[in-house]
């Protein structure tokens, strides 16, 4: 039977154009805007990342859900920051300038978990580093206030979403301020974004300030300080909002970590945008409001903004290719969102915990126009999205939903109003593999295990059809103490789920197909015994991981707090953590304990834990004496170590043009040293 949501405040709207036409790219010059005949532009949308006109890339959908509602924008992909010209180059923008770091936060993007540079950027041409700075909203930020002064300026994407409010910083090890302080930004639209900057278009268009600005939803703004004591004197409820809830202040996380759990707390709890309330975090003098976060897109909004005029490629200036762009261009999303609620993971924030799913007849119409491009191969790399087995399911009580404020829909067991049939996607997915021109629909999203198991009928049909040779899943650990923490299912979930696909592939008569489980090293709560007991599972089950994960504490996760406090905030427990980088190092041996380079790691670890027995023996990790490969990888380490620094730095996009000389050059002609007060200058 059919069922009603709640009536709530007013909702925004999207356009809800369904046609798919021929649309041009975005002008990415001058000279290109000029081609289009266009004096001037609405918005100059700046992004970190290379222009790849695709829906999973952020900046090519609210690229086209501008121009869909009517408005001229220009895109500045990763610009030189260094100087405000580029930003200057389509003229004074009429409305704002967007700015966004990218798809990923520019950190992650830049540094391993050990802090070391990455050497390559996925989302740039050739996968090369050094095209966009670290903390790439500030410079972009700067650069736009400076190019034009007086045009607003509007930040947003995963970087500004997850640092909106006061926040740990890994690679610093500080708590930093919000974002829109620190960027200078008039506000930030956090979370995912379509709905929030068309409004925000609108209304400048219309005549609005940045002021008024303030009453929507999904954005962060700073008050000054004399709004900010008169808000403190007269109350929160001037704000508009019906709940206003205050956090600890900057200086109160910065200084005591049980305040910044408690902080970690108060934001997680009100994340739910039917019942979530406005918050507000002092920083000194000024007040940062949170207004609640944007409801989730309708089905036809889902459809309007994924059956917009993509063209699905790079824009052609690249002659190299995108690793990025490579791995996800046969790939369709067919929902977004996810209620698992992991506490290592960013999707729930930012996309939230309300599954919003596509049609299934704009699913179909996107594989349609994807088999009939000359260059497609017939292999659809993934039908998903932040997970795989999550499509069209969603509360049975509208009204129960609207009041709750689980994290997890699936933790510590599945919510039993939640509807979890898997009849939608199993008839999607066939209807997918039925369309002329499809060889292969393969399913790489994160499959969550616990619900596969409530359909042996997708388990069968994904070991039959939907899987290249290897499936992977992600159990992320064995200690059910760590486990708790992640809000993850036991081990045993994953070795019940794993029989039941080896036997769905033998049936299928792919006996040959293997699962291939992700697991995690130093997360919160982990330590050497708890890796060792893992290190022993995956030997007992033949499992020996090519890759394997290190933690790494993105701002904003619920884990991320756990790390820095060591302490739970939803149960102020205690909740041990490796920060040092040598038992960092050596977790992660453990879990690729079966190659000879990691010997001497994993035997410093098992005598660290006081598991000597483990050394040697038919039941041991490591044999007793070290092989001959072991030996030899230390040496070139040791070599290494002496020939090159640990660390390198990342070269600006010009610099073998413009080589930069700093102070005195010996050999300078015409050089000169300074006179020192008192001295005589050295002949020549």
């Amino acid at each position: 039977m059919a069922t009603t949501r709640p009536a709530g405040p007013k909702r925004v709207a999207l356009p809800l154009k369904s046609e798919r036409t021929v649309a041009p790219l975005a002008p990415t010059t001058a000279e290109e805007m000029a081609a289009r005949g266009w004096d001037a532009v609405d918005i100059v949308f700046v992004t970190g990342d290379a222009y790849v006109d695709h829906p999973s890339f952020a900046m090519a959908i609210l690229h086209r859900v501008l121009e869909d509602a009517g408005f001229r924008v220009a895109i500045l992909s990763q610009p030189d920051w260094r100087t405000c010209v580029p930003w200057r180059q389509f003229g004074r923008p009429r409305l704002f300038f967007a700015i966004s770091a990218g798809n990923m936060d520019s950190l992650i993007n830049h540094y391993t978990a050990n802090k070391k540079v990455r050497n390559d950027d996925a989302y740039s041409p050739g996968g090369r580093i050094g095209l966009r700075p670290d903390r790439a909203t500030l410079p972009y930020c700067q650069r736009a206030r400076e190019a034009y002064p007086g045009v607003p300026v509007i930040a947003g994407g995963v970087e500004a979403s997850l640092r909106r409010l006061a926040h740990y910083d890994y690679w610093s090890d500080t708590v930093r301020r919000s974002i829109v302080l620190d960027s200078k930004a008039d506000l930030i639209v956090y979370g995912m974004g379509e709905k929030v900057i068309v409004e925000i278009a609108r209304q400048l268009r219309a005549g609005a300030t940045v002021r008024d600005l303030r009453s929507l939803r999904g954005v962060t703004y700073a008050l000054g300080a004399k709004e900010s004591q008169v808000l403190l004197e007269q109350g929160f409820s001037q704000l508009g909002w019906d709940k206003v809830e205050r956090l600890p202040s900057y200086e109160e996380v910065r200084d005591d970590k049980w305040a910044f759990a408690e902080a970690t707390r108060i934001i997680h709890t009100h994340t739910n945008p039917f019942n979530a309330a406005a918050l507000v975090q002092f920083h000194d003098r000024q007040a940062v409001v949170q207004t609640p976060p944007a409801f989730p897109l309708t089905q036809q909004e889902m459809d309007a903004v994924y059956d917009l005029p993509y063209t699905r490629r790079p824009h052609p200036r690249y002659a190299e290719p995108i690793p990025a762009y490579e791995m996800i261009k046969d790939s369709v999303t067919i929902l977004r969102g996810c209620f698992g609620g992991c506490t290592f993971c960013s999707i729930t924030a930012h996309q939230g915990r309300i599954i919003q799913s596509r049609s299934k007849e704009s699913i179909l119409k996107e594989v349609q126009q994807l088999a009939a491009d000359p260059n497609f191969k017939g292999i659809v790399s993934d039908i998903g999205g932040a997970t795989a087995n999550m499509y069209a399911m969603r509360c049975t009580r509208p009204e129960v939903e609207a009041k709750c404020k689980r994290l997890s829909c699936v933790h510590p067991t599945i919510c039993k109003l939640l509807g979890t049939n898997h009849g939608p996607l199993l008839e999607l997915m066939r209807d997918v593999r039925r369309v002329q021109g499809i060889r292969k629909v393969l399913v790489s999203s994160g499959i969550r295990m616990d619900l596969a198991q409530l359909s042996p009928e997708y388990i069968r049909e994904l070991a039959e059809h939907h899987t290249g040779g290897r499936l992977k899943v992600a159990p992320e650990h064995t200690s059910p103490k760590v486990l708790e923490l992640m809000k993850k299912p036991s081990i045993d979930n994953f070795g019940v789920f794993a029989e039941q696909f080896r036997a769905a592939s033998a049936a299928a008569g792919k006996p040959k197909q293997q699962i291939v489980p992700y697991f995690i090293a130093s997360h919160p709560g982990s330590d050497l015994q708890e890796m060792i007991d893992l290190a022993l599972y995956l030997k007992r089950n033949g499992y020996r991981p090519d890759q394997v994960q290190d933690f790494i504490p993105a701002p904003f996760d619920i884990a991320t707090c756990m790390y820095y406090t060591g302490i739970d905030p939803f149960t102020k427990q205690p909740v041990p953590t490796a920060k040092n980088l040598r038992d960092r190092k050596l977790q992660r041996a453990l879990m690729q304990f079966f190659k000879p380079e990691n010997y001497f790691a994993v035997r410093e670890a098992l005598i660290r834990a006081g598991r000597r027995d483990l050394i040697g023996g038919c039941e041991g990790l490591i044999p007793a004496h070290p092989p001959r490969e072991a030996i030899e990888a230390r040496r070139k380490r040791a070599n290494s170590a002496l020939q090159a620094d640990h660390y390198h730095a990342v070269p600006p996009p010009d610099a073998a043009q413009k080589p930069q000389a700093v102070g005195y050059r010996p050999g300078r002609a015409g050089h000169q040293r300074r006179q020192k007060p008192g001295g005589k200058r050295k002949p020549q």
